[in-house]
């Protein structure tokens, strides 16, 4: 009877185990025949994927998706395309960079006086309806490609521009502006005027102002622009996320925000128009009288009125990290960078130089050690991440210091600093960022030749530190945890010409005999690790990598579908990638004529 009553308990157990399982429910879009790039822990490629309520519900082979498909699914047959995470741009500019698309351009381009004198002219001819006393402002200028080589760029080459109004031309780098007589008057810069904290106004041999204001020196000139209005901001910030989308970001960080940029994105989320995550790094300056206290409580006041909470699946704000500044940047004519040793000069002529070091290593730190630790530890306390500006290696140097102090500490153990830009390090500070989980949020393209990286860069730092120039590699070889930033608009927003630029080093086929070659004999990334940059681990940098960053199921359905593989066409053609479909939440946000 035992036995009997055993027997029936076994037959019922395996007849329970060996119940199929129950149908999935239908997915709402279904992706299959495709190159699917995963970002997982594996780098794993599979075929399929499913998409339920935003989310990913399956990620696979062709047939186990078959079970997703309902009579409402939407079914996209990728016919062999690459389908990756869409791209998390972990520092630029969008509202800057939006309204420049709306503004007097240069370009970026390599100009000589009389090209830049000609294009200000022509907009200037362009603008009928502005009196002599409206600004006129140009942006977009490669200072560091002006040519010939050397040329002085001061106030007199925009003196001969046939108008009576102030100009000023913004360098692209940020760190620099040119004002014309009319400006320098304008803004009221006499011999008198100071230096401000953290900036400087060029002068000739008299004393003179030339025209040229360097990193918070422009606020002399900047804070008598006239503000964006409402419209214009709200363009700014659509003409941003338009330009995004194009490029498959689905994520971001602006770096450096204020509240009307916060406003504008607000406007759009309400609308339904926000196309991206947007992340916001509200700036922290101790320049003009506060303290770290009262600038973090500013920071958490901003934080307060535009934060919108956990991520979910429909594009969100949230304002979770700050943006300080340590330095300017490296390349001459600024030479703003805070180096270790100091920078080079000729000591020589033209025709035989004679470079050795010159008279100074760079600016003091934009923060002393003191202010600094004080900094991050208020932000350690409200929970903020510090997003941190450093270019020269001395600035590197004080800020791991620092950070390392930070970490001994219990508020200081949670913190996920980020290090953007890190243009030059010290070779024993390479370990660090692993030992103490700072991330390098590098822009990739920087790391070709250029004029901003061989004339305004080479000889002022001298062969032994030129080597080591832009260390992506060496950072990732270190055990560095590597994101990207595209910084702009610093540069075009061009993200697969940076992740070419990451792979090989090298300019584009058409920037000439000049810039052929690579960028010193440092090696490129891995093509698998300048994606991982680009996806999940800039999603880290926002903690947003639970979330987002990799194709894995329960993730959001944040991807991009390309019109050629990444990992199997020759390296130089990474550059020429078109986005066919941006998809943030599960919902296309951009598709291009190419696509279905």
């Amino acid at each position: 009877m035992f036995r009997t009553g055993l027997l029936a308990a076994l037959a019922v157990s395996l007849t329970a185990q060996a119940a199929p399982a129950p149908a999935p429910a239908p997915a709402d879009t279904i992706y299959r025949n495709g190159y699917l790039y995963t970002v997982d822990a594996r780098d794993s490629v599979q075929q399929a994927l499913a998409v339920r309520g935003g989310r990913i519900v399956y990620v696979g082979d062709n047939d186990g998706v078959k079970a997703y498909a309902g009579k409402r699914t939407d079914t996209i047959d990728l016919q062999g395309r690459m389908l990756m995470p869409g791209l998390i741009d972990g520092h630029l500019h969008p509202q800057s960079g939006g309204s420049r698309l709306l503004n007097c351009s240069l370009n970026y381009e390599s100009l000589t006086v009389a090209q830049f004198q000609s294009r200000i002219q022509a907009c200037l001819d362009q603008d009928k309806k502005s009196g002599p006393e409206r600004w006129m402002i140009v942006v977009n200028w490669f200072q560091q490609g002006m040519r010939p080589e050397g040329v002085a760029t001061t106030a007199a080459m925009l003196d001969a521009l046939k108008t009576e109004r102030p100009i000023i031309v913004r360098s692209s780098f940020g760190h620099s502006a040119l004002l014309n007589s009319k400006g320098i008057k304008t803004a009221k810069i006499t011999r008198d005027t100071p230096n401000p904290a953290g900036g400087s106004i060029t002068r000739d041999a008299q004393g003179n102002a030339t025209g040229l204001l360097e990193d918070a020196a422009q606020d002399l000139a900047m804070n008598l622009l006239p503000p964006l209005t409402v419209a214009e901001n709200l363009s700014a910030s659509k003409a941003a996320l338009a330009a995004m989308r194009q490029q498959g970001i689905t994520s971001f960080l602006d770096a450096y925000t204020d509240p009307e940029t916060m406003t504008a994105f607000a406007t759009l989320q309400k609308q339904g128009k926000l196309t991206a995550r947007a992340h916001f790094a509200v700036l922290i300056d101790l320049d003009k009288g506060a303290t770290p206290h009262s600038a973090v409580a500013e920071l958490l006041k901003q934080q307060k009125q535009f934060d919108q909470g956990p991520t979910r699946v429909a594009p969100s704000m949230q304002v979770r990290h700050a943006k300080l500044f340590m330095d300017g940047v490296i390349a001459a004519p600024a030479l703003t960078g805070a180096m270790l040793a100091p920078y080079l000069t000729n000591q020589g002529t033209q025709e035989k130089p004679n470079w050795q070091p010159g008279p100074h290593n760079g600016p003091p730190s934009y923060f002393s050690p003191a202010a600094l630790r004080a900094t991050l530890t208020e932000l350690a306390r409200a929970k903020i991440d510090p997003h941190i500006h450093v270019d020269g290696d001395r600035a590197v140097r004080e800020t791991l210091d620092a950070i390392e102090e930070l970490r001994a500490r219990p508020e200081g153990k949670r913190v996920r600093p980020a290090l953007a830009h890190d243009e030059i390090v010290d070779p024993a500070d390479y370990p660090r960022f692993a030992k103490l989980d700072v991330t390098p949020v590098l822009s990739f393209q920087w790391a070709k030749p250029a004029p901003d990286t061989v004339e305004a860069l080479k000889d002022y730092l001298g062969p032994q530190r030129y080597a080591v120039v832009e260390p992506q590699a060496l950072l990732l070889n270190a055990g560095a945890r590597i994101a990207y930033g595209s910084d702009w608009p610093v540069d075009p927003l061009d993200e697969w010409f940076a992740l070419k630029v990451g792979v090989t080093r090298t300019a584009a086929p058409n920037a000439g005999q000049a810039y052929a070659g690579k960028l010193t004999a440092q090696p490129g990334m891995p093509r698998a690790e300048v994606l991982r940059a680009i996806t999940l681990n800039a999603a880290y940098t926002l903690r947003q990598e639970q979330d987002t960053g990799s194709l894995e199921v329960g993730k959001l359905a944040d991807m991009i579908v390309l019109d050629r593989n990444f990992f199997t066409i020759p390296e130089e053609d990474i550059a020429n990638i078109k986005v066919l479909e941006t998809v943030v939440g599960g919902k296309i946000v951009y598709r291009a004529k190419d696509m279905r």
